[in-house]
Formats: C-alpha cells, structure tokens, sequence
C-alpha cells in the first residue's frame, strides 16, 4: 500500500518519518523502534499515535523515494500490564 510520509530532515534529507496518512487519516510517529537497510530500501519500524505497530519501507530506487507500508499489528492491551 503506498503511502504519503512526512519525514525529519536532520544531517540528510528524509532521515526519519515523523507522521505519514492512511488515506486521510494522519497518524504521527511516537517512536522510531527500529531501523535497518534492504539492498535497495530503507525499512522503520514505528510506533504511531494509535498505539498500534508500523512497518514502512522507503523505495530507495525511486527518485521520489517511494513509501510503502509493509506490516502492520494492532496491539491490544492486557489487563496483566495495568496498574
């Protein structure tokens, strides 16, 4: 599924997303949990504002660096975990 992100621009251009669209739904980037390389791409793996698990891909072939989502979990609370 193709993505529109909106990234950080640090020390490089795009160096991390910080919020990215579902169609309209805008959902922004609590944590960058993750961050490794493909031959060609750039993969995060994100927590967003839903709580819930992302992973983005980053087509490095493409002039406009493509995003794409890859993965996507919901997480569902546990009663063990509330204090």
């Amino acid at each position: 599924m193709k993505l529109r992100v909106e990234c950080y621009s640090g020390a490089r251009a795009d160096e991390r997303p910080v919020r990215f669209y579902l169609g309209e739904r805008m959902l922004f980037i609590v944590e960058v949990l993750d961050q490794w390389y493909g031959p060609n791409d750039l993969y995060f793996k994100v927590l967003a504002d839903d709580a819930n698990l992302y992973i983005l891909r980053n087509r490095q072939t493409r002039p406009e660096g493509e995003w794409t989502l890859e993965s996507f979990r919901e997480l569902k609370s546990s009663g063990s975990l509330k204090q």
